[in-house]
């Protein structure tokens, strides 16, 4: 089992969505998922997680190294909308990992901090990507 990903770049801010299961089968493709983020934003990626149904040891570990990979790039990884059924413990030598509610509360967190919605939106998706995730965009 893999998982699917979207990626909405806007002003600042990249959001890295992902679906289905983060396990030991996934972790290359979530790696991928993150190269493309680093290769076409800037700023912070938050990562939501209100599609993916669960995650194991191994998916929580990539998620650290990806928070590693953007650090060294200067930017910085957010995760919302955690899994109910654990929450991610990083390594000591992890960048710190702001977690947020959902994904909502992440966009509103940062258009406080910029003072306004942000604009100019690119996106990216895999061709499995959930269809009913698109209604709201």
């Amino acid at each position: 089992m893999t998982i699917d990903w979207r990626y909405t770049v806007e002003e600042n801010l990249g959001i890295l969505s992902v679906a289905g299961y983060l396990g030991p089968d996934a972790v290359r493709r979530f790696t991928g998922a993150v190269g493309w983020a680093l290769a076409r934003g800037t700023g912070p990626v938050v990562v939501d997680l209100t599609e993916l149904r669960s995650w194991s040891a191994e998916g929580q570990l990539a998620i650290t190294e990806a928070a590693r990979r953007l650090a060294r790039a200067g930017r910085v990884l957010e995760l919302a909308a955690i899994p109910a059924d654990g929450s991610l413990v990083p390594a000591g030598d992890c960048p710190p990992i702001p977690v947020h509610a959902d994904l909502a509360a992440a966009l509103a967190a940062h258009s406080a901090v910029h003072g306004r919605q942000v604009e100019g939106r690119h996106e990216w998706r895999t061709t499995g990507w959930p269809q009913a995730a698109e209604s709201g965009d």
